[in-house]
C-alpha cells in the first residue's frame, strides 16, 4: 500500500504526507478491493487532485453480450477513462461482471440494487438480506467501489411523496429501492442496515459511493426539497463511513441549470464533509437528446471548477439506448475535455504544460507532436490520412493559404 501511495502522490504532483492526510480527512478516496491491489492504473480521487472520469458499460435485459461489454471496457480504458461501472441488469450480470473484474486495468464500480433485481421472482419477494447479499457478494468478487441508494429511506420519501416533482424520480437503483419499500412497507435495507455495509466494505475495502436516488431528472426539479433532504442523509452517513474507516464518495446530480450548478456542489462539500463528488454531468439543458454527452460536458466542467472531483460521462445515447462502442468513445473523450478544462481553471500552472506543447507543435505544423498531446490521438491520424493535401505540413482546411506556413 504504501507503494500505491508514493505512485499516486506522484502522478497527483502532491507529497505523500499530503495524500494521507487527506484520505485520513476522507476528503481523498483509492477504489481499489483489497484483491485487485495490483491493477495497472488505480487511481485517487478528490481534494486538490486532477478530476476523474468514470465510463458506464453493462448489458441490459433486451440487449446482452459478455464481449459486447469487454469491448466497451477496452474502449473506455483507450480513450482514459479512470474508472468503469458495471450496470448490467440481466441473468447472467455476474458472468458480465467477473469479466470485466478479470480484464480492467482500473477501478471498477458496480450498483448492488440491480444485482438484487436480477435474482428472479416478484421484487416484494426479495428480503432485505438480499440486498446486502448481493453488497456482500460483490465486495468478494473484486468490486472496487459501489453505489448504495442508502439515502432513500422512509423520511426521505415522504419529503419526496409531498413534493411537486416535473420529472420524477429517474435514479434506476433508487426507483427500485423504492418500490420495494413502497411493496413491502419496509424500510430500505442499505439504510436500515448500513453498519453492516460498513463491515462489508471495511474488510474488502470497498469505497461507498453514496447514490442519489433523488437527484434532479429535470431542470425543473434542482436544488428541490427531496434532493436535499437525501443529500442531508447522505451527509449523515458518510460520517458514519469516516468513524468506521471506510472510503466514501457523495453521487450528485443529474439535470441542473447552470446558474444553480455552484450552490449544488458547495451544499454537498458542506453537508457531507468535503468527501469527493461526483456529479452525473450534470446536464445544463433538457432537450439535448442525442448531445447530452455535450450538455453534461458543460456542466461538467462548471461542477469540477467549483470543486466536484469525479465526473460520469454522458454518450450521445443517454436517454435514447443502451451505448454502442462509438457512444463509448465519445463520452469518455467529451468527459476528459470538461476534466481536464476544470483543472486548468484550477491550477493552470501544473495542468496546461500538455495544452501548451500541443500549441508549440501547431505553430511548428508538427503533426507527429500533435498527434502525442492530443486527448485522442487516432482522430489526427485518421484526418492526416483522409485528408491529404498538396503541402503536407497544411491541412485541407486552407492549404497553402496556411498561417503557420513559412
Amino acid at each position: 500500500m504504501k507503494n500505491l501511495l508514493i505512485k499516486l502522490a506522484e502522478e497527483e504532483c502532491v507529497s505523500i504526507d499530503q495524500l494521507k492526510d487527506r484520505i485520513t480527512r476522507g476528503t481523498v478516496a483509492i477504489p481499489l478491493n483489497k484483491k485487485r491491489l495490483n491493477i495497472e492504473k488505480p487511481c485517487a480521487i478528490g481534494e486538490g487532485l486532477s478530476v476523474k472520469v468514470n465510463a458506464n458499460i453493462g448489458a441490459s435485459p433486451d440487449k446482452s453480450s459478455a464481449g459486447d461489454e469487454l469491448k466497451k471496457l477496452e474502449i473506455a480504458v483507450e480513450h482514459g477513462a479512470d474508472t468503469v461501472m458495471d450496470l448490467t441488469i440481466g441473468k447472467n450480470w455476474k458472468k458480465i461482471l467477473a469479466g470485466v473484474l478479470e480484464k480492467s486495468p482500473i477501478p471498477v464500480g458496480t450498483v448492488p440494487a440491480y444485482g438484487a433485481v436480477c435474482l428472479g421472482g416478484d421484487l416484494e419477494a426479495l428480503g432485505s438480506d438480499d440486498f446486502v447479499d448481493i453488497v456482500r457478494q460483490q465486495a468478494e468478487m473484486g468490486v472496487d467501489f459501489m453505489t448504495v441508494h442508502s439515502g432513500v429511506c422512509k423520511e426521505v420519501v415522504k419529503v419526496l411523496e409531498d413534493a411537486d416533482r416535473l420529472g420524477g424520480m429517474v435514479s434506476r437503483g433508487g426507483k427500485i429501492i423504492y418500490r420495494w419499500m413502497k411493496r413491502t412497507g419496509k424500510e430500505n435495507p442499505f439504510y436500515e442496515r448500513f453498519d453492516e455495509l460498513l463491515d462489508i466494505a471495511f474488510e474488502h475495502n470497498v469505497t461507498l459511493s453514496l447514490g442519489d436516488g433523488l437527484r434532479p431528472g429535470a431542470l425543473a426539479d434542482a436544488s428541490d426539497d427531496p434532493q436535499y433532504a437525501e443529500l442531508k442523509v447522505l451527509g449523515e452517513l458518510a460520517a458514519r463511513c469516516r468513524d468506521r474507516g471506510v472510503q466514501v464518495i457523495i453521487e450528485g446530480p443529474g439535470h441542473v441549470p447552470l446558474h444553480l450548478i455552484e450552490e449544488n456542489v458547495k451544499m454537498a462539500k458542506e453537508l457531507c464533509g468535503g468527501a469527493p463528488f461526483y456529479v452525473l454531468g450534470p446536464l445544463t439543458i433538457d432537450i439535448g437528446a442525442g448531445y447530452d454527452h455535450i450538455a453534461g460536458a458543460i456542466g461538467g466542467a462548471l461542477a469540477a471548477w467549483k470543486g466536484a472531483d469525479f465526473l460520469c460521462y454522458l454518450t450521445p445515447a443517454e436517454h435514447l439506448y443502451l451505448p454502442e462502442e462509438s457512444d463509448v468513445a465519445v463520452g469518455v473523450i467529451t468527459s476528459k475535455i470538461a476534466a481536464h478544462s476544470a483543472d486548468i481553471a484550477r491550477n493552470p500552472e501544473l495542468f496546461r504544460k500538455r495544452d501548451d506543447k500541443m500549441s508549440r507543435a501547431r505553430a511548428d505544423l508538427d503533426w507527429d507532436l500533435m498527434q502525442k498531446y492530443a486527448l485522442d490521438p487516432n482522430i489526427i491520424k485518421r484526418a492526416r490520412e483522409k485528408y491529404p493535401v498538396g503541402d503536407d505540413r497544411a491541412c485541407s482546411m486552407c492549404g497553402e493559404y496556411c498561417a503557420l506556413l513559412d
